[in-house]
């Protein structure tokens, strides 16, 4: 059998496989952060394609921190129903289902936060908008609201939890020395920038408990000036288990105007696991499984960044986006790599249709 199909665990959690559904932006919600149907039926079809879990697009734990339209909340207890079929969609065929929570900080859209918030004042000429300094009183209120998201996650259903670290959301933007340039006790030097994290774990263990599987999206490089490296990254990652996780997922880029944790042009074996050097880097600061997002296409680059330790898990998001039965058909024989050519063409262009694979068949057969 190969290792792709082998069970694991990610905490407490039992997964039966080693190919996740990394979260992805849906754009499948109403105004108010409700689930359209739409998102339930993505969820059956990616339960039914044979994926180990599903990771939930982000959602957002508070209001002032929805990144973009159509974006689907966790941040009040009245969407808890509708969280509950998400999961009971992926329940049915017997798939479990993580949910990711997020704020987007500085990195949330005009026209759905007005007042955008960041650890420290940004300017918009490097950023995508300017924000303002987030304050102590909103920090604290931005850790509760993580924590009370994770009491809905549990109570609607969900069987593990991942807090957003990546892509220049707000957990990151704390980490980041580039955009964390406070002088209190949330910024500076590197045990306060650990801070914001620590303290969302914490509150965050005090609502689920300890063996409630929770594990976190970490961005291991910002890729900007100042920005986190990749020992400044390997060196947050050893503190993950202390903090209270139970697994990582790496992945790189803080986001804004230069975007760099998605990657173009995907034709070659040698071009996939583009952030397979940052794993590398992670498996000699934590023995936490890791699961590595970042390019995969093909059967033999799987099985052989699996086989080499280096990570636990494959994160597949716009494969699965083109195909989501992709694994069962890996599994089958009857493909040995994704049709996505990674034109990152899946964005929704208008409101109500959500993501979706665009590329033009020809072009995807050749």
């Amino acid at each position: 059998m190969s290792i792709l199909f082998t069970p694991a665990k990610i905490g407490k959690l039992d997964l039966p496989n080693r190919m996740l559904r990394s979260a992805t932006a849906e754009c499948m919600a109403d105004e108010e952060g409700y689930p359209r149907a739409q998102l339930e039926e993505m969820y059956r079809n990616l339960a039914a394609g044979g994926v180990g879990l599903i990771i939930t697009g982000h959602m957002f734990v508070h209001l002032s921190g929805k990144c973009h339209p159509e974006m689907t909340g966790i941040h009040s207890d009245t969407l808890i129903p509708g969280l509950a079929q998400l999961v009971e969609a992926a329940h049915m065929r017997g798939v479990k289902i993580a949910v990711q929570i997020n704020h987007g900080g500085m990195q949330c859209a005009k026209d759905c936060v007005e007042d955008a918030i960041a650890p420290s004042a940004v300017d918009a000429a490097t950023a995508r908008r300017s924000a303002r300094e987030i304050n102590r009183g909103e920090i604290h209120l931005l850790i509760e609201a993580y924590a009370q998201a994770a009491r809905r996650a549990r109570e609607a259903g969900f069987d593990a939890i991942q807090l957003h670290g990546a892509h220049g959301y707000l957990i990151n933007q704390f980490l980041s020395p580039a955009i964390n340039r406070r002088t209190d006790e949330w910024g500076g030097n590197f045990e306060n920038r650990l801070r914001f994290l620590r303290e969302v774990v914490r509150a965050v263990r005090l609502q689920v408990g300890r063996e409630y599987p929770l594990f976190i999206k970490f961005g291991m490089v910002d890729g900007v000036e100042r920005g986190l490296d990749l020992e400044s990254g390997a060196e947050i990652v050893a503190r993950m288990a202390d903090l209270g996780l139970d697994g990582v997922e790496i992945s790189g880029g803080i986001g804004g105007k230069n975007i760099t944790n998605v990657r173009k042009g995907i034709r070659r074996p040698e071009d996939e696991a583009y952030f397979l050097s940052f794993a590398r880097k992670a498996r000699q600061s934590t023995s936490l499984p890791i699961a590595l997002v970042g390019g995969f296409r093909s059967r033999e680059v799987m099985e052989y960044v699996l086989t080499s330790g280096e990570a636990d898990f494959i994160s597949l998001s716009r494969p699965l986006i083109s195909e989501p039965g992709l694994p069962n058909m890996i599994r089958a024989g009857t493909t040995e790599k994704s049709r996505c050519i990674a034109s990152n063409n899946c964005w929704a262009e208008t409101r109500g249709v959500g993501i979706a694979c665009k590329c033009p068949l020809d072009k995807i057969a050749n």
